[in-house]
């Protein structure tokens, strides 16, 4: 802002206290006498000191630091035939959208140009309600089952004793969960150093399903797909912009709406039936894995446009709860153990952050009306129900159970032993990595040898020999040429 933008007269009225009370002097406290104390009468002062004592929530344990922006999803091709969603009706058809960006596994304060995945999470504001579709920008994960999940952040996090970021814990637990070196090769490749926010693309990662009217449906994995290309910064470029820039995303998504320049994202679709599900080579609700668009090619859905930055950061970045648990009619959960998993940990994570009234926010709260009967809790921001009974079924009205109102399920048989299956690590857990690593370029390959050897370097020499042989196992030229470059450091090796 120039000063020639400063308005010379805010015209928002007189200053008060919380209570409405306005406020006479908010430069000074009252004190007993020009050389007293402070009065703890003062309430304005104990009021705005009581006050910003309490303005951090707790941060998200991850996604932490994160930009974001609203827009909308236009449908552009006909997909009426695969589901029953109203927002995926028609041809044309627009949905406001709030989309938020983030890293993963720094805090707040972090570096936007950290390596790490990027978080990708949209929520579609449908006359349904709301879908959250919460992504990131790989289409693979580390781990397939939830149970690991607090295990694998806390290597990401700091070590307990020193509160340092080690590299020990992280290739520790790689070498006893080989399956994440799939994903592992996407972050330590310069995919996982993106140019902004703008110029990723956006995964759902997990399979998820599409449901017509009679309940029959299809598997989907979804993908948005950056009209603006895609752009990497090299490890070193990255390293510079940490200290020179650390806000460069959020900065970079920001001034590009203001002057106009919408980014976006054309939306596809891979579609597999149940049948076709059960036939393939990898598990398709196994996130640790992706589904050949060679087999199923991607098939275009729409498009996604954002055009207009938050008012307040806070009230809208900050507050927007994303669940994959929030779905509307025509869109359903597959058996994916970690979408699985997340269907309760979101939720249960805003519950703690936000309070249980969450969607009460306006930036979660859904175009369309909302009645239950849920009550009271901390912070609850309606009428609560006013004198209407707080049960149902009774007999005085209110909202009840519709037979106009049908759950859009999908059909789908389960039976089974009731018991701990375990995943095994097979040599199918090192064919897309070794397949990953054939595709890069020359170039693109010895990014990724250097930056994992280089982050491999940084752990002892135990966990340094431990993580090898699987890096070997996904190919041996690959292995070889990172222990080379461990050797040189540590002839020990």
């Amino acid at each position: 802002m120039s000063s020639t933008d400063i308005p010379l007269n805010s015209g928002l009225g007189a200053l008060t206290t919380g209570n409405g009370n306005p406020v006479a002097n908010n430069q000074t406290s009252q004190t007993a006498g020009y050389y007293g104390p402070v009065l703890i009468q003062d309430f304005h002062l104990i009021d705005k000191l009581a006050h910003f004592d309490r303005e951090r929530i707790p941060e998200r344990v991850v996604h932490a630091k994160g930009a974001g922006a609203h827009g909308y999803f236009e449908v552009t091709k006909d997909v009426s035939h695969l589901t029953c969603a109203k927002f995926l009706s028609e041809v044309g058809k627009r949905t406001p959208v709030f989309t938020r960006f983030s890293t993963v596994g720094g805090e707040l304060g972090s570096a936007d140009t950290a390596r790490d995945p990027r978080g990708f999470a949209v929520k579609f504001y449908t006359e349904e309600g709301n879908w959250d579709m919460v992504g990131n920008n790989t289409p693979v994960f580390f781990i397939r089952d939830p149970i690991k999940f607090p295990d694998f952040i806390h290597t990401q996090k700091r070590d307990p004793r020193t509160h340092l970021k080690n590299p020990d814990m992280q290739w520790d637990f790689w070498s006893h969960v080989p399956e994440a070196l799939h994903q592992v090769m996407i972050l330590f490749s310069n995919r996982g150093t993106p140019v902004g926010y703008r110029h990723m693309h956006g995964y759902s990662s997990h399979t998820l399903k599409l449901v017509k009217e009679d309940g029959s449906f299809h598997y989907v994995k979804w993908h948005f797909r950056t009209d603006q290309g895609i752009k990497n910064f090299k490890a070193s470029e990255a390293a510079q912009l940490e200290g020179a820039n650390p806000d460069f995303a959020t900065q970079d998504l920001m001034e590009a709406i203001e002057r106009g320049d919408h980014p976006s994202w054309t939306v596809y679709i891979q579609v597999f039936s149940e049948q076709e599900a059960m036939q393939m080579k990898y598990n398709p609700f196994d996130v640790t894995k992706v589904v050949s668009q060679k087999d199923f090619p991607l098939h275009e859905v729409g498009r996604m446009v954002l055009n207009r930055n938050p008012e307040n950061y806070f009230a809208e970045v900050e507050q927007a709860a994303f669940s994959p648990s929030h779905m509307v009619p025509g869109i359903a959960p597959s058996p994916d153990r970690m979408l699985q998993g997340r269907l309760f940990s979101y939720p249960d994570t805003h519950r703690h952050r936000l309070g249980a009234n969450y969607l009460q926010l306006p930036i979660n709260c859904p175009i369309s009306s909302v009645a239950n009967h849920q009550r009271d809790g901390p912070m609850c921001f309606t009428d609560n129900g006013g004198r209407r009974p707080n049960y149902e079924p009774n007999s005085f009205g209110g909202p009840a159970q519709s037979p106009h109102s049908q759950e859009i399920a999908a059909q789908f048989h389960v039976d089974g032993l009731v018991a701990r299956h375990t995943y095994g690590i097979t040599d199918e857990d090192f064919d897309q990595p070794r397949a990953l690593y054939r595709l890069l370029s020359a170039e693109e390959q010895q990014d990724l040898v250097d930056n994992i050897a280089g982050n491999i370097a940084k752990a002892k020499l135990v966990f340094q020999r431990s993580i090898l042989p699987h890096l070997k196992r996904i190919d041996s030229e690959f292995g070889a040429r990172i222990e080379t470059i461990l050797k040189q450091a540590n002839p020990e090796l």
